[in-house]
């Protein structure tokens, strides 16, 4: 049995695993109990400013006896509140207890401090903050008990991003603790200052220590109420001095906002892939620094308007990326990590070996990511219901790895390396052909493309007939054929040779003038 499933051996544990263990059945009993108080507390607040005059008249009861009644219950689920915050607090143990032996008083004070920092977590605040709403002139903060519901909330399929937040904050809780106590510090010296130095002053707005606190603090977030303010030429050179003050800090709070709150926000962003309608799309792993020729070859090849391109790789998007294409952080070699992408729903994917790397890594790399991508289609219901297979593309460097890819389940694996030595060797001996088989091969005067035979055309051409039919008709050069069954192809086939029922041309045309196969979309 799991830890985390094992049964409470006494009261104190029974709460303990109530409050502070999630997969036990007293905490799910909590968590539902919390959840239905919260729903019943905020149809109280509704019920209170909304529906009190109806009711009233239609049970015949005084609104003031409707609201003492309502207002009874609220009271009620608020000590439920405050009950269950102090015996999650008592409940808590500190883990320092259990690494270090410590003297009683010792002990004691472990047990007061980890209490203490425990309840300055923010949901913990948030919990207090609700409690407070017993105080008549805390009514308002009633609302706040909505945030319980972040504790569990499930509106993200495969995330809570509020937790992650909430991490956020707890990860740079010393860097918050350092911009409140500069907050802190220059309040209470703005504050004392202009006190001391407006308080005899004759028409002097800020008399009281608390006048001045305030005015310090509404001056530093740069609010302005403009309830008080200096006369004095002392009085306002401090407060020149504290607005300047207050630039700074802002600033400050801006920077560590946004230093914590980066990777929670990136989180969002791939949540909302996660949770969006994109099928068909085309995903890129593997996308490295510097490979912009790639994306410009993709703009040409593919309308982006029509199929998104997604970029998928283990680092932060690069600056030189264009907006056209989404970026997704992430390790395409992990199982976890392809949720992020849509995988089951993608219509082909393309993974690009390492430049960084040396090429037997850079394969191995690419063969992990092959095999993990067709482990994870294998295993997904939503793959098993596709009309067409996922169509796998892999660069690979070396060439001995070629046969690895095929086996981990490259439909097509792409030898740069080689294709390009190639082309170097074969230009030497017949010059010009570089420059031809470039021009062919990127996208420009002619292209090469796969379609399907004319409906039209008479059984059981040859292909020297059917070469002859497609450069009059359509101004094509038919290259070769495949089969669709099994994907082979042969390239410049005798010109006797028939051609079989079903077969599919590879030609070569300035655009594709052919219906492409049904399997290519």
């Amino acid at each position: 049995m799991r830890a985390g499933h094992r049964r409470p051996t006494s009261l104190w544990d029974l709460l303990h695993a109530a409050f502070h263990r999630p997969r036990s059945l007293a905490y799910r009993v909590v968590d539902v109990t919390v959840w239905v108080l919260i729903v019943v507390s905020v149809g109280l607040i509704v019920a209170q400013e909304l529906l009190a005059a109806p009711l009233t008249k239609a049970a015949g009861v005084s609104a003031p006896g409707w609201r003492a009644v309502l207002s009874q219950i609220d009271h009620g689920i608020l000590v439920f509140f405050a009950g269950e915050l102090t015996l999650r607090v008592l409940t808590y143990r500190p883990p320092e207890l259990t690494l270090f032996h410590r003297p009683p008083l010792g002990a004691l004070a472990v047990h007061a401090r980890a209490r203490l920092r425990f309840l300055l977590q923010p949901m913990q605040l948030i919990d207090l903050l609700t409690i407070l709403a017993v105080v008549p002139a805390l009514r308002g903060l009633r609302a706040l008990r909505l945030l319980r519901l972040l504790r569990t909330v499930r509106v993200f399929r495969y995330g809570n991003p509020f937790a992650g937040l909430v991490s956020a904050f707890e990860a740079d809780r010393l860097l918050f603790v350092f911009a409140f106590s500069v907050l802190g510090v220059e309040t209470i010296v703005g504050g004392v200052s202009l006190w001391l130095a407006e308080r005899h002053v004759v028409g002097a707005q800020v008399t009281t220590l608390g006048e001045g606190i305030w005015w310090a603090l509404v001056t530093l977030t740069t609010v302005g109420y403009g309830d008080y303010a200096p006369v004095g030429d002392v009085g306002r050179f401090i407060g020149g001095t504290l607005m300047i003050g207050g630039m700074v800090t802002l600033a400050l709070f801006a920077g560590i906002v946004g230093h914590s709150l980066l990777n929670a926000v990136l989180s969002i962003r791939e949540e909302q892939f996660r949770m969006s309608g994109y099928v068909n799309h085309i995903i890129v792993c593997g996308y490295e620094r510097g490979s912009e020729l790639l994306l410009k070859e993709l703009e040409t090849e593919i309308d982006l308007d029509q199929q998104r391109v997604v970029l998928f790789a283990d680092h932060p998007r690069p600056n030189d990326v264009p907006p056209e294409f989404l970026w997704v952080q992430g390790d395409p070699a992990k199982e976890s990590e392809l949720d992020k992408i849509r995988l089951t729903h993608a219509g082909s994917v393309l993974i690009v070996g390492s430049r960084a790397k040396p090429p037997q890594q850079a394969d191995a790399a690419t063969i992990l990511t092959l095999f993990t991508m067709r482990s994870y289609l294998r295993a997904s219901e939503a793959s098993q219901r596709r009309a067409r297979p996922l169509h796998i593309v892999a660069e690979i460097l070396d060439s001995e790895n070629v046969a690895h890819a095929r086996s981990a389940g490259a439909d097509e694996v792409i030898e740069s390396q080689r294709l390009g030595f190639a082309m170097l060797s074969h230009t030497v001996r017949y010059p010009g052909v570089g420059d031809l088989t470039g021009q062919v091969v990127a996208s420009g005067d002619a292209s090469f493309y796969v379609g399907q035979l004319p409906p039209d055309l008479e059984p059981g051409l040859t292909f020297g007939a059917l070469s002859a039919q497609l450069g009059q008709r359509f101004d094509a050069v038919a290259i070769g054929l495949r089969d669709p069954a099994t994907g082979a192809q042969r390239i410049n086939p005798p010109h006797d040779s028939a051609v079989p029922d079903g077969a599919q041309i590879v030609y070569l045309a300035h655009q594709p003038t052919l219906e492409p196969p049904e399997d290519d979309g």
